[in-house]
């Protein structure tokens, strides 16, 4: 197990590229794990981790900035395979001599790539001369280095593609990681597979065998406790800890008053009928709002709902017997959102309330399982443990709840609009089957008043904006393109049955530069 999953390894060097976690997760769609380490890390390291292959991200700056992020040179020089992408391409052909220049107009966004015939495009559709492909930079290569061959040029980038196959270095000035770039998955899959030899370890099964056997080391016949929503993150993480040490799991869920219509009573059912557990159920709605109370700062309502979680935990453990470790279900977005890429440059984006912050009057070691999976990869191992769909097809539920889609002070009258309109919402999905069509779809109560007109009367009231979201690896998102008569028949349907509410908007952002979650 140990060689299925670490023999391959794609190392990613972060320079700041938005699109940094993109490139890690295409790569693990190719069948081989990947890691993603600071632009600065030596090439002695990168081969004490035995990498099969290395990628130079792209980033913001330039290649003769003075805040031009350094690199080991030495690993360039080296027999490492390596893909450069807009930033990491420039880099390479800055050091084996080649020349980069400032352009007099900016390339983002899509573009037309002309391919000559280079070993790295060898997979693609036979006679592919253009692809649609998606550039995002203002630097580029102008002069061509000593014994590299250009494979690719676009109206602006005259030099948008090189190879050297005798060194085994590539450079893209466009991104193959983004969707927007036509058989990008495809290129990324010649380099990883064709060039870098690897065979695809990084699968399902293998995580799944490698994950339970860790558990087992790690707690051995101690028991964890583990506080379970019935999202898909927790979900998968009881499966896993029930597999890896049986009885010896400890399930708390905990009702914090911030749950959607019903849903505690759901997830009871679900949970039993699903995962077969034990469960200990703790109703704290009364903590968390007398916590939240007078609370309007996002950042502060997630810490004070995170350390009411462990003050939780730490009473309903009192209760049981020989608690050795707390688990949570942390996925990979998490901590990239909470506290940047580890070893990276990512800056903090927003808290979450399962990650880091743990009082140090916490003794209990913690568990996280899927901290270095992204949330396809989670639903994937669902799959593989047997978690029937109505658990893993479940759209993400964000720990804090309803508390941050609640703009402003959270209140329990806030709490039933929202939930009201959420609820009808997601009703009208399921009846028009755009539940399974969307990545994840939720209501928010805004802390502002709109006047409205019901029958002849003046109405001034709360607004519900409405969001649906469509993602893949949920790094980036587009906004669903729901139909404007599915959509007024929701704000109909709100505005006319919550008299609370006057007017109902919905969110067209994309992520980046918003976020999914409001707050």
């Amino acid at each position: 197990m140990e060689k299925a999953l670490t023999s391959e390894k794609i190392i990613i060097l972060d320079f700041g590229s938005q699109y940094t976690q993109l490139i890690a997760r295409r790569i693990r769609e190719t069948g081989v794990y990947s890691e993603i380490l600071r632009h600065e890390t030596s090439l002695k390291k990168i081969k004490e981790l035995k990498a099969s292959g290395v990628i130079m991200s792209g980033g913001p700056e330039s290649v003769y900035s003075k805040k031009a992020l350094k690199f080991d040179s030495k690993l360039l020089d080296s027999e490492i395979p390596i893909l450069g992408i807009c930033y990491g391409m420039q880099c390479m052909a800055k050091h084996f001599k080649g020349k980069v220049s400032s352009s007099n107009k900016r390339e983002f966004g899509n573009a037309t790539l002309k391919i000559n015939k280079g070993s790295i495009f060898a997979s693609l559709p036979p006679k592919t001369k253009e692809l649609n492909v998606w550039m995002s930079h203002g630097d580029k290569v102008s002069k061509l280095p000593k014994g590299f061959k250009k494979i690719g040029s676009s109206n602006n980038s005259p030099i948008a593609a090189f190879e050297n196959t005798k060194l085994k270095k590539y450079g893209f000035q466009f991104h193959p990681e983004v969707t927007h770039t036509h058989q990008g998955q495809k290129i990324l899959k010649a380099f990883v597979r064709d060039i870098c030899g690897c065979k695809g370890y990084w699968r399902p099964k293998n995580i799944v065998n490698s994950l339970v056997e860790d558990i087992k080391k790690q707690v051995g016949s101690k028991k964890v406790l583990l506080g379970i929503s019935g999202g898909v993150d927790s979900s998968v993480v009881a499966a896993l800890l029930s597999k890896a040490i049986g009885k010896n799991l400890e399930c708390i869920f905990v009702d914090n008053g911030l749950l959607r219509k019903g849903e505690s009573k759901q997830v009871k059912k679900d949970l039993k009928r699903g995962l077969k557990l034990n469960i200990n159920f703790s109703d704290s709605e009364k903590l968390f709002l007398k916590n939240l109370k007078g609370e309007y700062d996002p950042e502060k309502k997630r810490k004070i709902i995170g350390k009411t979680f462990i003050d939780v935990f730490i009473k309903e453990t009192k209760k049981l017997k020989n608690i050795s470790f707390l688990a949570q279900g942390t996925i990979y977005p998490d901590v990239i959102e909470s506290s940047g890429i580890k070893n990276g440059k990512a800056h903090v984006i927003k808290s979450h309330h399962n990650v880091g912050g743990l009082p140090s009057y916490l003794k209990l070691p913690l568990i996280e399982p899927l901290n270095s999976l992204f949330k396809d990869e989670v639903r994937k191992i669902g799959k593989e443990l047997g978690l029937p769909d109505y658990l893993i097809k479940r759209h993400p539920f964000p720990g804090p709840g309803l508390a941050v889609r609640t703009l402003g002070e959270v209140t329990k009258k806030k709490l039933e609009i929202l939930r009201e309109a959420d609820s009808i919402f997601m009703e009208e999905l399921n009846r028009h089957k755009l539940y399974d069509k969307v990545s994840q779809a939720f209501a928010v109560f805004l802390p502002i008043q709109s006047v409205g007109v019901v029958g002849d009367a003046r109405r001034y009231e709360y607004v519900i904006a409405l969001r649906a979201a469509e993602t893949t690896d949920f790094m980036t998102a587009k906004a669903a393109k729901l139909n404007h008569i599915f959509l007024n028949l929701v704000s109909d349907r709100i505005i006319n049955e919550i008299s609370e509410v006057s007017r109902v908007v919905y969110d067209i952002s994309s992520k980046p530069p918003a976020t999914i979650e409001w707050e």
